[in-house]
């Protein structure tokens, strides 16, 4: 997937660290949450100047206050949450294909 460009960079930025199952942390620009057939997913990029595009997970709720966000193994439905993301965002970020 494309890395989206911001046309307006003064936005507030949400920063996530995610460990992953290794114990290696990595920090993410949350961009946005998606619902797509009764689930929902976080969009990501990556909290590097050379990013080279967007990560889509599907979020699971443990409780009220804990999130897991797990990979998509279904590239169908990353491209879906994917376009409805763009679709959303088309006045935001100038999407490069």
């Amino acid at each position: 997937m494309d890395k989206p460009v911001y046309e307006n960079p003064e936005e507030e930025v949400i920063i996530i660290e995610l460990t992953d199952e290794d114990g290696v942390s990595t920090e993410f620009e949350y961009l946005d949450t998606i619902g797509y057939e009764g689930d929902e997913y976080v969009v990501l990029i990556e909290n590097k100047e050379d990013a080279e595009g967007v990560i889509i997970l599907m979020i699971e709720s443990v409780d009220d206050e804990t999130e897991n966000y797990i990979g998509i193994e279904d590239e169908e439905t990353v491209q879906k949450v994917y376009e409805i993301f763009k679709n959303n965002h088309k006045d935001e970020f100038e999407f490069t294909d």
